[in-house]
């Protein structure tokens, strides 16, 4: 009876395993395919030099601070080249101008020269185009300088501008930038207007820009709309001012952050120029902007 017992077992141990619920055994993972590497698509060579020069004018604030333009110089030679004297020729200025900071242009590479820019700009030539003049070695060559920004014409009429107003009156800022010393209290900024005495055309301030550093307390720009003759009386034109931020990062400004715009119209003629304040003026205007911002670290942003 034990042995039929266990026969009977048997055979339901074995249909058991047969059925079709049964868990089959777990098979061998097959093997990935192998991912392939992205061959590398090499990049076309550079072509040859051309053997040419290329030449452009580029102005940053600290060179337009400094009181200069750079001139760009793309050798597109096999060779390098050391330049030994450099001039650049402009219609709009009354002599050729030496280029300054002398050093090699690898080849199919480009450096920046500086430019001095002069007082008195040829305002009888209100157009023309640059030229420089390269020497190194015992090879002389003449290139045209693109000027896409017109670096050369916009410090021209500024300049000429300039001049014409100085005719009627000279302007400039006052050194001094009064406030109370208290942080988060506006300062004042001080035009000073000086007429020449003689009779002539009337000037007229229309609007005064602020910088990316200073800026007009509760306006977007300053409006004197103030008319001077150059027989009138010295004037003083006071400004509000107040930091345009409160970070770090506008403190880094430097070329631009006493520069301020003036728009202006001279005998019904609008134009535009730069006024910068002297050195100690400068210095006491950012002196009284981290006054008012109290301390940088610890502000994020607005003044």
């Amino acid at each position: 009876m034990r042995a039929l017992a266990l026969g009977i077992a048997s055979v339901l141990l074995l249909v058991g395993c047969s059925s079709d619920d049964a868990v089959p055994a777990a098979s061998a993972p097959e093997p990935s395919s192998s991912i392939s590497t992205l061959t590398p698509i090499p990049l076309p060579p550079p072509p040859p030099p051309t053997g040419r020069l290329l030449a452009d004018m580029r102005q940053s604030s600290r060179d337009a601070a400094a009181g200069r333009m750079q001139v760009w110089i793309d050798n597109d030679t096999a060779d390098e080249i050391t330049p030994t004297r450099i001039t650049y020729d402009d219609p709009r200025f009354r002599t050729r101008l030496e280029v300054t900071r002398m050093r090699p242009i690898p080849s199919q590479s480009e450096r920046g020269f500086q430019i001095p820019l002069p007082r008195r700009p040829a305002c009888d030539h209100p157009q023309g185009t640059g030229t420089i003049t390269v020497t190194y070695g015992d090879v002389t060559r003449r290139v045209r300088v693109e000027d896409s920004t017109d670096v050369a014409g916009r410090f021209a009429t500024a300049r000429c501008l300039e001049a014409a107003i100085a005719q009627v009156a000279t302007l400039s800022w006052d050194d001094d930038v009064p406030a109370s010393g208290e942080e988060g209290e506006p300062g004042t900024l001080t035009l000073v207007v000086s007429p020449t005495g003689r009779p002539g055309p009337a000037l007229t301030i229309d609007t005064v820009s602020g910088t990316p550093v200073l800026a007009p307390v509760g306006t977007d720009v300053w409006r004197p709309d103030a008319t001077i003759r150059g027989t009138d009386p010295a004037t003083r034109i006071d400004l509000p001012i107040k930091p345009n931020r409160c970070d770090d990062h506008a403190f880094m400004e430097s070329g631009g952050a006493t520069a301020f715009a003036i728009n202006l119209t001279l005998d019904g003629e609008p134009g535009t120029i730069v006024l910068r304040m002297s050195t100690p003026g400068a210095a006491n205007a950012l002196r009284f902007a981290k006054t008012y911002c109290g301390d940088l670290s610890t502000v994020s942003g607005g003044g």
